[in-house]
């Protein structure tokens, strides 16, 4: 695996977590642990090809944790690492930001 080099902590963060979709993904994890159709009904707009490519990324980056049930039919849950729960935690401040300016953002050009 190529090590990486990051100019700052931001920098890092964002790589392992960038795009639209992994922060939702990390959120709804925050929830509990998900099935993957739970997953893909509850981050709205993500399609099921999107969604396994973010939570192989996530898995790898030792963010989430994926456990595969014995049974028939294949019963697979995510769940966030101690890892990812710590990253949730950063990202909780970020998403309480969001929520107070909403309505600002959704009238941006």
């Amino acid at each position: 695996m190529k090590r990486r080099s990051y100019t700052c902590g931001l920098d890092a963060a964002i790589d392992v977590m960038g795009g639209k979709w992994k922060g939702l993904i990390l959120f709804w994890l925050g929830e509990g642990p998900l099935r993957f159709g739970e997953l893909r009904r509850t981050v709205v707009g993500i399609s099921e090809r999107m969604l396994i490519l973010q939570l192989r990324e996530l898995e790898a980056s030792g963010l989430v944790h994926r456990e595969v049930h014995d049974q028939v039919p294949p019963k697979v849950v995510y769940s966030l690492t101690e890892f990812g729960r710590s990253l949730v935690a950063a990202l909780v401040p970020l998403g309480q930001w969001g929520e107070e300016h909403m309505e600002r953002l959704e009238t941006l050009p």
